[in-house]
């Protein structure tokens, strides 16, 4: 089908599926899906050698969600496939929804672009093996056909999968803090931005006992008006922040459209995320699997490498991007070294234990059972990271490459980054690095890092920078400033 390849988006297919927004067209359509489905169930045919297979299908709140889930239940109804239909779904409950032993699928399909606009929307696949890989993907867009779909009579089976699993987290807690009620006389209150994560407020929090009374977004509504679901945007988290010091809770928990990312807020209203979220993930793995190697994205503060080495633990700075990160755990696991954390700052979290699924629901529940031991001591989840450094000054940039060959023009700018700052006194490449150019500014250089990397997919640029003042994140930013003015085809 024509410019089918253009809507891999890395290791997921994501594409505009709605009208609304100018110069914005349609560009994954239900042909698209209902093509890209079928194709799909011959890849996963292929792959388990079997000639029928179960697939389910959920999704999240987006307004083009039930047309692109008819759309792919036709296609893969049209390869013969028994399709399951959940309607609202988290995405980390369709991988387990593989693990079901009464559903016996195969496959599954969830219909989400995460974070972004009304407009968007994609499609993410599991095996039994875990989520697809960039590979993957492009071998079954390669082989996606366009499907006549309209003699073909689906029927797919309904099922509310996401009952059985908030089910599950409910046990696994009560089983952990060995009681039935563990948060009764406890305010939590919820954040859901409108996408499917309300379910968490009544079909977990509500069953164990807590006050979920003032959680803010809990139903479903694709148009987002209030938010944008995403706990990594600072407006999003200072505005939580208020509910939750408002409504004077004792803890405040924030997803993002898909249930695949998480940020808390504790009862004093300090925000949880970024490499507040990544020390604390640390510190209760950490308690579980002592010496464990802890793998992050490359954008993690210097202060929090401190941090995880003060527990006794081991800390790995990686490559953006949340498949990067589980995917070097696990190659560590298979290597003998053990690793039980993968996260990135952005609130992907993928436990050893939970299949390496980046599951924000289940970071949760070890955040909620680990808060539940801390409340009875009459600590709170901050006193877990009070010795966590952080740093006076923490800042993105995203620089914009305007070349038409951008990746070869990035790739320059970083060659000569190395030179430059070997050629500088007071700075020094961080090693090992594993993505971009990584410096580290001496007292008197600026105190502090900088990191400059190529955009996984976008023509930009981002240069983050951190220091532990105010007149050392300026010498840093000059210093920087300095050298990228040189290049007329950077915009900053």
């Amino acid at each position: 089908m024509e410019n089918i390849m253009s809507l891999q988006n890395g290791s997921d297919i994501r594409g505009v599926a709605s009208e609304g927004i100018a110069d914005e067209p349609v560009t994954l359509t239900p042909k698209h899906v209902s093509a890209i489905a079928a194709s799909f169930a011959r890849w996963l045919k292929a792959k388990t050698g079997k000639e029928q297979v179960a697939v389910a299908i959920g999704r999240d709140s987006r307004i083009s969600g039930p047309m692109l889930a008819e759309a792919a239940a036709k296609g893969l109804a049209a390869e013969g496939v028994k399709v399951y239909t959940f309607g609202y779904c988290s995405t980390p409950a369709m991988f387990m929804c593989l693990l079901d032993e009464e559903l016996n699928c195969d496959g599954a399909i969830m219909l989400t672009a995460s974070h972004l606009p009304f407009n968007r929307n994609g499609m993410k696949f599991f095996t039994r093996e875990g989520g697809t890989g960039k590979g993957d993907i492009k071998d079954i867009l390669s082989d996606a056909k366009e499907v006549d779909t309209a003699a073909v009579n689906a029927s797919p089976v309904e099922f509310d999968f996401l009952s059985r699993y908030a089910a599950n987290l409910v046990t696994l807690i009560r089983e952990r803090t060995g009681a039935q009620t563990p948060f009764a006389g406890t305010k939590i209150i919820v954040d859901a931005g409108n996408g499917v994560g309300g379910f968490f407020a009544d079909k977990i929090l509500v069953p164990l006992g807590a006050d979920v009374s003032g959680s803010v977004y809990l139903e479903p509504d694709g148009m987002f008006p209030n938010h944008i679901p995403n706990p990594e945007k600072k407006d999003v988290m200072q505005g939580f922040k208020q509910v939750v010091l408002n409504e004077k809770a004792d803890l405040g928990i924030i997803f993002d459209t898909d249930v695949d990312r998480a940020a808390v807020v504790d009862g004093n209203g300090t925000e949880i995320n970024r490499n507040r979220i990544v020390a604390l993930m640390a510190a209760i793995v950490l308690e579980d699997m002592p010496g464990s190697t802890v793998v992050t994205d490359s954008v993690t503060s210097a202060g929090l490498k401190t941090y995880i080495e003060s527990l006794g633990g081991v800390h790995h700075r990686f490559r953006r991007g949340y498949k990067n990160v589980i995917d070097e755990s696990k190659r560590l696991n298979a290597q003998g070294t053990l690793s039980g954390l993968a996260i990135e700052t952005s609130g992907h979290c993928a436990l050893k234990e939970n299949y390496f699924l980046d599951d924000g629901a289940y970071m949760i529940v070890k955040i909620l059972i680990k808060f539940a031991a801390l409340k009875k001591k009459g600590q709170s989840i901050s006193d877990l990271i009070a010795s966590l450094k952080e740093p006076a000054v923490s800042e993105e940039m995203r620089i914009k490459i305007t070349a038409d060959d951008f990746k070869s023009y990035g790739e320059q700018v970083l060659a000569d980054l190395k030179a430059f700052t070997q050629s500088k006194s007071g700075l020094s490449l961080e090693t090992p690095n594993h993505e971009g150019v990584r410096i580290i500014f001496d007292s008197d250089s600026g105190d502090g890092w900088c990191l400059l990397r190529m955009s996984l997919h976008d023509p930009v640029m981002p240069l983050n920078l951190e220091s532990a003042s105010k007149d050392g994140y300026a010498k840093i930013k000059a210093t920087m400033e300095e050298f990228l003015k040189k290049y007329d085809k950077l915009t900053f």
